[in-house]
């Protein structure tokens, strides 16, 4: 089958993998333009665009799609279908109407549940106890269009967005493949009454409450790893905290600290508290909880957080 995919990250670059692998001809990759990235901040390719390179293929980064100009470049490709994962860019209707099998999305989510941008911190941070991946048919709306296919995944209570997003791309990819050699699929309408919206992290929201249960800023400290990471505060020192567990302890006001030893800082809420075991100091490195206290004395009593 002669495809267009369109795709950025890691999570799109599994898919695009998965369909070179099986054969399929890939005419052309659409991805986002470079952006500024590490210390130095220079342009760095994303991980599309890298795996298409490695690959051989003709690579695109439109800053927009909505130019007469792209969208007869895409026309003139001839493609049998667009898979779209992750890309970034909002396909108008005349890009929609471009390919006869339409365009394809893989959503990282069991739509109509999380649609938008960041489904994969929704769920962990939601405390779902599950999610998955949805092939859909791609309309004007932003995630609206009639399901093709779904697998589901247990949301464990050890998953970070790093694992759960390393499951779903691999299970994306899986699906994607399989739903181009099943030819016609029956699309199933979303059942708008399900749907909620997964917004765009804000780094505030990275911020732990210790006046919030425990249950709650374990669920942050997951969703917000690998990026932007939970964060509090020790004095005027911020703290990245990467890993942690919940346990029971004797009622403080919240943000004390109740512990800090080999097992971790523990640190109570308004319901419960939240053991700290893996952190990092600013320009530093992660390091579990008994390092860091060799090199910065915390003491029961005293808090974190400022709340």
């Amino acid at each position: 089958m002669k495809i267009i995919f369109a795709g950025t990250p890691d999570f799109a670059a599994a898919a695009l993998e998965a369909l070179h692998a099986a054969g399929h001809e890939i005419a052309l990759v659409l991805t986002q333009p470079d952006r500024p990235a590490g210390r130095g901040l220079q342009p760095q390719p994303s991980a599309v665009k890298t795996l298409a390179e490695r690959r051989g293929l003709a690579v695109a980064q439109p800053r927009t799609l909505k130019d007469p100009a792209a969208v007869a470049q895409l026309a003139a490709l001839a493609p049998d279908v667009i898979v779209v994962a992750a890309y970034g860019l909002i396909l108008p209707r005349a890009v929609l109407a471009v390919p006869p099998r339409g365009c394809i999305n893989i959503h990282a989510s069991l739509l109509p549940r999380w649609r938008g941008a960041a489904p994969i911190q929704r769920a962990i941070l939601a405390g779902d106890r599950e999610t998955g991946i949805t092939i859909m048919q791609m309309d004007e709306g932003l995630d609206t269009g009639p399901m093709l296919l779904q697998e589901s995944t247990t949301i464990e209570a050890t998953d970070t967005a790093q694992t759960l997003h390393d499951r779903l791309a691999a299970c994306g990819a899986k699906l994607i493949v399989r739903a181009l050699a099943l030819g016609t699929l029956r699309p199933i309408p979303q059942d708008e009454a399900g749907a909620t919206y997964a917004a765009k992290i804000d780094k505030r929201e990275a911020r732990l409450n210790f006046v919030d249960s425990a249950e709650l800023n374990h669920r942050k400290v997951r969703a917000f790893n690998p990026a932007p990471g939970a964060a509090t505060t020790y004095g005027d020192r911020p703290l990245k905290v990467w890993a942690a567990e919940v346990v029971a302890t004797p009622s403080r006001s919240p943000g004390t600290v109740c512990a800090a030893d080999a097992n971790g800082i523990t640190v109570a809420c308004g319901e419960g508290a939240l053991r700290i075991t893996e952190l990092q100091r600013a320009g530093g490195r992660r390091v579990p909880a008994a390092a860091f206290l060799g090199g910065c004395r915390i003491r029961p009593g005293e808090r974190l957080g400022g709340e």
